[in-house]
This record gives structure tokens, C-alpha cells and sequence, in this order.
């Protein structure tokens, strides 16, 4: 009864844990997300799927695609949290709308892979690439819908100037969760087989 209440409880705490880390990480996209640079057009450069790429890497599926579930929440009740500090259903809704989406199954993707696959860099690494991939195809299918433009016209304003930008993140990202991984999952490891000695 004493271990059993004792795991609970480690396991409410582990719970909790995650819950202000998926809090986290939705500002840490938000944030990143204002550090833009402006393009000719209507895409800017920005730092957010850093955060959504670690997110998934370290949180797992479900807490990483809920973290940026939250993000893309907190903008559509009308935080500034979009790039350029937008906010809105009309900002989901605009030329970028379908990019802000695709982060949440971006998440979704990266997130299974590393939970069923691991975390080495050769699995990080193709599952951003695969998760950028889905927030591209969801961005740029958006993106000729609203604009009423060609797929090409909506590649080149979408797509190519980007995706040097788009490498270093990955690159950047998959160290970042390789390195970081082991010591966050000694944090947050639930020490319930240790508590049934008690």
C-alpha cells in the first residue's frame, strides 16, 4: 500500500513535470517564432521549428505535439505568439496558416520516431527531415489554396529559400536532443521500481 501510493504519487509528480515542460516549450516557440527575418513575399525566416523540432525529440509524441497544440491555441484566442507578433483565427487562416498547423504534425512525427525508434542521431535526424516535410506539404498546399497560386509559384515563395536555413535547424536540433536526452531522462525517470523496496 506505502509503494503503491509512493509510485503514484512519483508518477502525478512526472505528470506535472511534463505538463509545465509542454508549457515551456509552446513559449519557447512562441519566442523563437519573433525572431524573424523578413523575405521578399509573404514568408519570413524564423527560429520556431528549432523549438518544435526539440520538443518532439525530447517530450515523445504526445507531450511534444501538445506543446505545440497549445502554441498554435494561444494565437487563435489572440496571443501575439505568431510571427510578427499576429494573432487570430485570421492569422491561422492567412498565407502562413497552413505552416503554423503543419508544426503540430511535425511534432506528431518526430515524436513517434523518437519514442519507437530512439533517439540516436540517425533516427533524429531523418524524422525532422520527415516532420519539416509535413509542415512544408501542409504550408504550401495551404498556401496555393489562399493565394490561388500554382504549386511551383508556391514552392519557390515556400519552400526553396528555406531549406539551407531549414538544415542547419536540423542539424542544430539533433545535437541539441542527443546530448540532451540521456540527462533529461534521468530527470524526469520515474523511480517507481526503487519505491517498492520502501
Amino acid at each position: 500500500m506505502c509503494a503503491g501510493s509512493l509510485t503514484h504519487g512519483v508518477m502525478k509528480k512526472n505528470q506535472l513535470v511534463y505538463l509545465t515542460l509542454c508549457a515551456m516549450f509552446a513559449a519557447l516557440t512562441a519566442v523563437l517564432s519573433q525572431i524573424a527575418v523578413p523575405l521578399p513575399g509573404l514568408i519570413p525566416i524564423n527560429l520556431a521549428l528549432i523549438a518544435t523540432f526539440i520538443a518532439a525529440g525530447l517530450l515523445g509524441w504526445l507531450h511534444g505535439t501538445v506543446s505545440q497544440i497549445v502554441f498554435v491555441l494561444l494565437g487563435a484566442i489572440g496571443l501575439p505568439v505568431f510571427t510578427g507578433g499576429k494573432s487570430g483565427i485570421g492569422a491561422i487562416l492567412g498565407p502562413t496558416g497552413g505552416f503554423i498547423v503543419g508544426y503540430i504534425l511535425c511534432a506528431l512525427a518526430i515524436g513517434l520516431a523518437a519514442d519507437l525508434l530512439g533517439r540516436k542521431w540517425y533516427v533524429l535526424a531523418p524524422a525532422m527531415i520527415l516532420g519539416l516535410a509535413l509542415c512544408y506539404t501542409t504550408g504550401t498546399l495551404w498556401f496555393v489554396f489562399q493565394q490561388h497560386t500554382s504549386v511551383q509559384a508556391a514552392l519557390t515563395a515556400c519552400v526553396y529559400p528555406f531549406l539551407i536555413g531549414d538544415a542547419i535547424k536540423i542539424t542544430l536540433s539533433t545535437a541539441f536532443v542527443t546530448a540532451l536526452y540521456p540527462i533529461f531522462k534521468k530527470l524526469t525517470k520515474t523511480q517507481s521500481d526503487k519505491k517498492r523496496s520502501v
